[in-house]
């Protein structure tokens, strides 16, 4: 009798808990340095903006440890990163860019030797006039790339026909990635010129294309390897591979092992942040506040280099609708180039830019109406049968917010909070309180579409233990654990028995980055192919010997059951290997029904939506501009939940991730493009005293309706917007206190000086 649960759906713990409590989950700062390992650190640009004349390294290779240094002379293959946009130096040539811009490596016995000696490089650099911000780069008509409007309708005669109309504007802050292990690589020289890079990185195959192109090598040559990640957030995904290729490069120069950590305020100036986003609109509107027409326009911040703007900024576009159907509406998309850090992905990459757009507007609209916010957003849903295409031209085919926000609004009790509310303002003079419900639609695939497939393997040795490797990377989110519970049960073994190792780019080739929300939707998909493969060939083996059909065998609870008899897993898996049967396989997955005009942004770029929303309270100073999230309600759609527990943690995670964005993390770059609030000193994210006594989370219980991995949904990025239901509640707080004049206009993040600035 089968007394074993299945694996998925159950909470199980994180694969690597116990290790990571205990202290004894290595990271690449705790592997075991290999004999002549010596240690690298930058050279950073001091402006914003200025020729390179020279660089003086005298100083330094008089320190005590020095090896070498190395610049951009030193560099044997394409001195410019193999990214698409082919526009960012290895190491700053004839120019800086930016304040922090990496112009070289000091090479030195110890990490601490590096670091001093790399203080006493000179660079002669002419200043040159910076662009800083977005107004600036409008005007001057600075981009990385050129911008991109999609247009569906007549919004133009739709606003002159609106009973109602509102232009206004929004400025929302970038946000450092701030993940516990900072940027680091350790690359290796091995014999006959090959290459063992350990990287901290959400995408190895992409360091293995970026080493090999800086060293002038095939990729063949160059192994990628990552365990593990202390966090991520999008920050690994592309600029993890300035560590990986600045450490190839210093331990080609020296012939030794390089390993390069950066140190918190080094990671804080040289890498990139969420973009900053500026918007002006006009909409038109009916007394319902449904919307009529819509111009907007959205301008990103992007820094020096393209990076990844490009996806970033197109998915904000597809994500100006967030949950509403636009029937006539414009939205230009300008992608501006500053001399500050190249901005890069950040968990949800451009859709809580879009997002926050819509729902500012909407917060704006209600306040005009005199309505309450979710009945105006009520009305603006997207219809099931009508009202159902976005305005790229995607049909919305699975919306459940129809039945998903009255849910959370009764369960969250919002009418009647919403009157105690009315009743605490009324009779509170300083303190002011807010409530507000948010949805969100969130599409999950990569808008890129080559980038949506995914390959594993999965190894049953002879004792009936497995092992899976697949092209994601682990990096806390839980997806080696989810993997692991997919491949248990579709061999029918208990989940202790499977082992998921390392990501590594010698074991499964060409991998996607662990991105867009879809690393269990890929991979996790391609292990259950490669386990269905091997328990195809187990089954046929065992038809063989009771002389049934492949069809009647069962794999369940540690065993193989025929309508012969019952034999353990690892009996049958011993006299298979006996019979020359194979007992390894890959798996290899590509997501279905996707596509999309990437010149006109047309198309199906998402293969579904996630769902949510949040209902969260709020109350502000008006003396002092501090403010507090009192409670938060979240009813969230991931899903058949293949990991309940680590969802939820997800869900959770990302919140407060979003949180911080919208209440305390503000970067402030000075006039001269210096990084003013480049540690945890000055830089503030959410802490434990930040968390609302009232947090809770409810998963929506209904299935994907497409054929996904074990019926789940995407979990990663989708939670991270729900926080704007705290931005629309402080705005809705600090209308109380300014007794409902005009639109309030508060800039994000929402901190004590801005929200006095609105309350003015």
């Amino acid at each position: 009798m089968n007394t074993t649960p299945r694996a998925i759906g159950q909470p199980h713990p994180h694969e690597s808990a116990q290790a990571q409590v205990a202290g004894s989950a290595h990271y690449i700062d705790d592997l075991p340095e290999v004999k002549g390992t010596l240690h690298a650190a930058p050279i950073l640009s001091p402006v914003a903006h200025g020729r390179l004349n020279g660089v003086d390294c005298a100083a330094a290779l008089q320190m005590p440890g020095v090896r070498a240094v190395v610049l951009a002379q030193d560099i044997p293959g394409d001195p410019i990163l193999a990214a698409f946009a082919h526009d960012e130096p290895i190491f700053a040539q004839d120019a800086v860019h930016y304040a922090g811009q990496v112009i070289g490596l000091v090479v030195a016995d110890t990490a601490l030797q590096a670091r001093r000696a790399a203080r006493a490089v000179r660079p002669d650099i002419t200043p040159l006039p910076a662009i800083l911000t977005i107004e600036q780069a409008l005007a001057a008509q600075s981009r990385v790339l050129p911008p991109v409007t999609v247009r569906r309708g007549a919004p133009e005669a739709a606003l002159q026909a609106a009973p109602h109309r509102l232009q206004g504007t929004l400025e929302v802050g970038g946000q450092e990635h701030f993940y516990l292990e900072g940027q680091i690589a350790y690359a290796l020289p091995l014999e006959q010129g090959q290459w063992h890079i350990h990287a901290s990185t959400q995408h190895p195959g992409e360091v293995q294309h970026w080493v090999a192109h800086a060293l002038g090598i095939a990729s063949h040559a160059v192994r990628v390897e990552c365990r593990r990640m202390g966090g991520g957030f999008g920050g690994k995904e592309t600029q993890a591979g300035h560590l990986a290729v600045w450490a190839a490069l210093a331990a080609r120069q020296t012939g030794c092992p390089v390993k390069l950590r950066l140190d918190r305020d080094d990671d804080f100036v040289v890498t990139g942040k969420r973009h900053p986003f500026a918007y002006r609109w006009d909409v038109g509107f009916d007394d319902s506040g449904r919307i009529l027409g819509l111009k907007l326009h959205m301008a990103a911040n992007c820094g020096f280099s393209a990076d990844l703007s490009g996806p970033v900024c197109d998915r904000a576009v597809f994500h100006a609708d967030n949950a509403y159907y636009l029937e006539h509406v414009e939205i230009e998309s300008h992608r501006c180039r500053t001399n500050l850090q190249s901005h890069t992905a950040f968990r949800g990459f451009g859709g809580p830019q879009g997002v926050i757009a819509i729902e500012t507007i909407l917060g704006d609209i209600a306040h005009a109406l005199g309505r309450d916010a979710l009945d105006v957003r009520l009305a603006n849903l997207y219809g099931t049968t009508e009202r159902n295409v976005t305005h790229y031209q995607m049909p919305v085919e699975d919306n459940i917010l129809h039945d998903l926000l009255p849910k959370l609004e009764l369960s969250a009790h919002y009418r009647r909070r919403q009157e105690a509310v009315l009743a605490w303002n009324a009779a509170s003079p300083v303190l002011k309180r807010g409530l507000a419900i948010t949805p969100v639609k969130f599409g999950i695939s990569f808008t890129a579409t080559l980038f949506n497939q995914a390959g594993a393997l999965v190894h049953v040795y002879t004792d009936g233990s497995v092992q899976v490797n697949h092209g994601g990377t682990e990096m806390g989110q839980g997806l080696h654990t989810k993997v692991a519970q997919i491949v248990a049960d579709e061999l029918g073994v208990p989940l202790a028995q499977v082992r998921v190792t390392a990501s590594d780019t010698s074991k499964v080739p060409n991998a996607s980055a662990t991105a867009a929300s879809s690393g269990t939707d890929l991979n996790g998909r391609a292990a259950q192919f490669a386990a269905r493969n091997v328990r195809d060939n187990l089954a046929s083996f065992v038809c063989g010997l009771d002389g049934c059909g492949a069809g009647a065998i069962r794999f369940e609870g540690g065993q193989v059951i025929s309508p012969k008899t019952t034999r353990r897993f690892e009996d049958v898996v011993a006299e298979a290997y006996a019979n020359r049967i194979q007992l390894w396989s890959d798996g290899f997955y590509r997501t279905p029904k996707i596509h999309y005009d990437k010149t006109t942004l047309t198309g199906r770029p998402f293969y579904y939506f996630a769902y949510g929303a949040a209902c969260t309270e709020v109350v502000i100073d008006t003396l002092t501009g501090e403010n507090r999230v009192l409670a938060v309600d979240i009813l969230h759609d991931v899903g058949h939940s293949i990991n309940p527990a680590i969802d939820i943690g997800q869900i959770e995670g990302g919140f407060v991730q979003g949180m911080g964005w919208l209440t305390t993390e503000q970067l402030v770059w000075n006039d001269q493009g210096h990084l003013a609030t480049h540690a945890p000193s000055t830089y503030k994210i959410p802490a434990t005293g930040d968390i609302p006594a009232h947090f809770q989370v409810e998963l929506w219980p209904e299935a994907n309706r497409e054929d996904n991995v074990g019926g789940s949904k995407a979990v990663g990025e989708p939670p991270f917007m729900l926080a704007i239901s705290v931005y629309e509640a402080l705005r809705n707080a600090v209308a109380a206190a300014r007794g409902g004049e005009g639109p309030v206009h508060l800039t994000a993040p929402a901190t004590p000086e801005h929200v006095l600035r609105a309350l003015a």
